[in-house]
């Protein structure tokens, strides 16, 4: 394809990265699904050998000439990608660049965008025009210098940024409509009117995925459950339930950072999470719960049980939160009532008609079953309800990258693009105009 490529024609090669406090989704406009989900946490040490070099899945360095976008003064490695990032290491730590889905760390970030290039879409940046998720709340200052990042480093032909709860009501067919973003550090209830986030209505409640980590790692804790992980066990016995675990430590283990070893254990815990909780469709009762078949799990050390109870009790807390002790957070459909009512009055049926459920948080079982049940008691029998929550788990916890896909390739929008001209002629300010 050639760089002075031509805007409003089918295959235009644009794609489409969704950034998350959880992950960074990757890939082509046009395509179901991301070519790649990347974590987005970064390990970083030291080179011995004096310069920054990435290293990623399947990377390779060449040492005798090294690649310039990788060379800093910081002599660092980054270890980029689930399977890099997971082998133990000595003095490797583990960092985010994200903060409350917001890019802080710009260093890293750049380091994360040259292995996506390089490794996932393997072409060069300056041949395809880039449409980037953002958070409702992003702020002007960094919206701008993700712009001047795109043009300047990456020599984009064009580029757009979209709020990701935009994305997500787009993924579903909607223009307007509520999204209830429950994803790894905040559950939010966003209002959107045809296209356009009502920014003075957004809710947000710190009750999200690693809030539910964080009671489940109690939760084990207490109950004297090993939560050693995969790279410390070179062989276990098979052990009856709840019996103490009889593993073996793998040898020669480096001496790795306490934050990538409380990584590997988060790990544990939220294969834990996706695999035992479950949320009643009704308000918690021991009763009921009784009744409801147990789920099997087994940890890394062989340690087995059947969970019953306690996977229920967990993730009532999003709905719930005075199940937890002392927490006076709202809970899920507090949210949503919540932004519904700063809404004017004209809009409200339409919001309660169209609640659009994403994020990977929402995909336990029964959620938006559980969210339909407590808004139907909540809201005025006069207004309708429909929740809208896609039945895949990938169409559900990729929405925003899913919505960008389907955007970034309609004829109608490539006329809306930012061109690198554009951005030459006016700077960076040029974004807020364009991509209000």
């Amino acid at each position: 394809m050639s760089a002075g490529m031509l805007y409003g024609g089918d295959e235009i090669g644009a794609l489409v990265f969704d950034g998350g406090h959880y992950s960074l989704r990757v890939g082509y406009a046009q395509e179901d699904t991301p070519k790649a989900e990347i974590p987005a946490v970064v390990g970083i040490g030291e080179d011995a050998n004096g310069m920054a070099v990435l290293e990623g899945e399947a990377m390779e360095v060449d040492e005798k000439k090294p690649d310039p976008s990788s060379i800093n003064q910081s002599n660092k490695k980054y270890y980029i990608d689930t399977t890099s990032l997971c082998v133990p290491r000595q003095g490797v730590e583990v960092a985010s660049y994200m903060k409350e889905c917001m890019i802080d760390d710009w260093d890293v970030f750049e380091k994360v965008l040259d292995y996506s290039y390089k490794k996932i879409i393997q072409s060069e940046s300056e041949f395809h025009p880039v449409l980037m998720s953002e958070a409702p709340w992003n702020v002007r200052l960094k919206r701008e210098k993700l712009t001047e990042l795109m043009f300047e480093k990456y020599s984009v032909p064009a580029f757009f940024l979209v709020k990701n709860a935009v994305l997500a009501a787009f993924a579903n067919g909607r223009s307007t409509g509520l999204v209830v973003d429950s994803g790894a550090t905040h559950t939010t209830a966003v209002p959107v009117l045809d296209g356009y986030v009502l920014g003075q209505a957004i809710v947000k409640s710190p009750l999200g995925g690693d809030y539910i980590s964080m009671q489940c790692t109690k939760y084990l804790e207490e109950n004297d459950v090993d939560l050693s992980p995969s790279y410390m066990v070179s062989g276990k016995e098979a052990v009856k339930e709840r019996e103490k675990p009889r593993w073996t430590k793998r040898r020669n283990l480096p001496e790795v950072t306490r934050s990538w070893h409380n990584y590997m254990v988060r790990k544990v815990v939220q294969d834990y999470q996706a695999t035992a909780l479950q949320v009643l469709e009704t308000p918690f009762d021991d009763k009921i719960v009784a009744n409801i078949p147990t789920v099997h799990y087994e940890f890394p050390t062989g340690y087995n049980q059947d969970f019953g109870a306690e996977r229920f009790r967990i993730p009532e807390a999003l709905f719930d939160p005075s199940m937890v002790r002392g927490n006076t957070m709202l809970g899920v459909s507090h949210i949503v009532t919540t932004s519904v009512g700063m809404c004017d009055v004209d809009v409200r049926p339409s919001l309660y008609g169209s609640v659009v459920i994403t994020g990977g948080n929402s995909l336990h079982q029964g959620f938006p079953e559980r969210l339909n049940r407590d808004l139907s008691m909540k809201i005025p029998n006069s207004m309708r309800l429909k929740m809208i929550s896609a039945n895949g788990s990938p169409e559900r916890r990729f929405g925003a990258w899913i919505g960008g896909s389907i955007l970034a390739s309609i004829g109608s929008f490539q006329q809306m693009w930012l061109s690198s001209q554009e951005y030459d002629e006016g700077g960076k300010q040029q974004i807020d105009r364009k991509c209000p």
